[in-house]
């Protein structure tokens, strides 16, 4: 079976078509059809080296990817989360040796597997999962009440945008920064005030909100320059596991680990239905075969994406 994995780590260049074993659901599993599976930064650390330690106790290939949609082509004894085969759904990978999504065939937990938004494509719905669950875990860590102010860093990324607009379901009044260029993008996913993106954050925030804000959701990697933004007592959560030698005016600092989100049924369908009533936007930048995963994680690399790379196996 194919899958697109590595034998060593580096660039792009060391992705490449691999053969990996068939896999088939044991009880309470289901075994699911990979048609996409999503390009995520996560893929890129897996690729490059700087998650080795991760992977050490497995020889290779290693096989990245965290998202996948598909169609179910088997269940296991004691299922009992309604899915069936021909169902057509996604979910969330944990990689883990060759069990990564980028292959043809993948089992998975019952409650990892959810449907597919109704009326998209699986290189739409392959984009939701891992950034759409890392989006609701932010926003529960953060515990932010209707009418309080988080400020968003990276607003236009999948994981930012998701943020957003899952925090304006919420009641939440929103603040970004943003580029020229991806202005329109913001107001488009609800964003209420926007900011230059500057070197000085905290100083754009400040001019709104002189006590600062409530929360800040740090997808684009700010860290330490981020914090001034927040006020006193407020919430800050980061996506890499950043968190300040020092305790720092009794700002709350939590980290967002997705995979504490594996198996949540419940909260990857409640994406799902978002995207259905139109409150979560589904965003692809292109798409690419087995063979040129390469390309995708190069174009990833260079920037400037604003939607997802997808490896379309069918």
């Amino acid at each position: 079976m194919r899958a697109v994995g590595l034998m060593i780590h580096g660039g792009p260049e060391v992705l490449q078509v691999v053969d990996v074993a068939e896999v088939h659901a044991g009880p309470g599993e289901v075994r699911v059809s990979v048609h996409a599976a999503a390009v995520n930064p996560t893929d890129t650390m897996a690729r490059n080296g700087s998650r080795a330690r991760m992977q050490k106790k497995d020889p290779p290939p290693y096989v990245p990817g965290m998202d996948i949609a598909g169609i179910v082509d088997a269940v296991g004894d004691g299922v009992t989360t309604g899915v069936r085969v021909g169902d057509r759904v996604m979910a969330m990978v944990c990689p883990e040796g060759t069990h990564g999504a980028y292959r043809e065939q993948i089992v998975l937990d019952q409650r990892a597997v959810v449907a597919a938004p109704k009326d998209t494509s699986h290189v739409e719905a392959c984009t939701l999962p891992m950034n759409g669950l890392t989006a609701r875990l932010s926003l529960d860590l953060m515990d932010l009440k209707a009418g309080q102010t988080l400020a968003v860093t990276g607003g236009p990324g999948a994981y930012g945008g998701y943020v957003i607009q899952l925090a304006k379901t919420e009641g939440l009044t929103v603040i970004a920064d943003a580029a020229p260029k991806d202005e329109a993008l913001l107001q488009a996913l609800g964003v209420d005030i926007i900011v230059p993106r500057t070197d000085d954050l905290a100083a754009e925030v400040r001019r709104h909100f002189p006590d600062g804000v409530d929360g800040l959701a740090d997808g684009a990697l700010l860290n330490a320059a981020a914090i001034p933004a927040i006020r006193d007592g407020g919430v800050f959560t980061a996506i890499r596991g950043f968190s300040p030698d020092d305790q720092v005016r009794d700002i709350r600092f939590t980290q967002t680990w997705v995979r504490t989100y594996d198996g949540e049924h419940e909260k990857l369908d409640r994406l799902r239905q978002l995207v259905e009533a139109g409150k979560l936007s589904l965003r692809v930048a292109g798409t690419v075969a087995p063979e040129e995963a390469s390309k995708a994680h190069a174009a990833l690399e260079a920037g400037g994406s604003r939607g997802r790379w997808v490896i379309a196996f069918r």
